[in-house]
């Protein structure tokens, strides 16, 4: 019972964690913007700063979700419901996960190296 509880507990601490990094992030990205605008800043580089900050917030708050949907399925209510159930929301949040960092980024997870190497000018071919 005390096991169950704590867990219960932990379930419920990474999901306001995973809420919170959300909020704060998307605080933080518009703040962010509207300062940048009143400097008088590019509104076009000020939308890709204000998307990317938002995308890598949305990012690391899923990435805790999950960790929450683990720990509940794994630990509180082990059943081949809950596991399907964790499955399914894992994979959607992959998806999204991959659609927000390629359109962070520009380029696919795996691209991301020879990107960088290709536009980096000390590096030699």
């Amino acid at each position: 019972m005390v096991f169950e509880r704590v867990m219960n507990d932990a379930v419920k601490a990474f999901e306001v964690l995973g809420v919170l990094i959300l909020i704060v992030g998307g605080l933080i990205a518009l703040v962010g913007c509207i300062i940048e605008l009143a400097r008088g800043e590019a509104s076009s580089r000020v939308f890709d700063d204000v998307r990317a900050r938002l995308g890598r917030s949305i990012l690391l708050g899923l990435e805790i979700l999950v960790v929450a949907d683990i720990i509940r399925t794994i630990v509180v209510s082990p059943t081949l419901s809950s596991a399907l159930t964790l499955g399914l929301i894992v994979v959607v949040r992959i998806a999204l996960s991959f659609a927000i960092d390629v359109e962070v980024d520009g380029v696919a997870p795996w691209r991301k190296a020879a990107t960088a190497a290709s536009s980096d000018p000390t590096t030699r071919i």
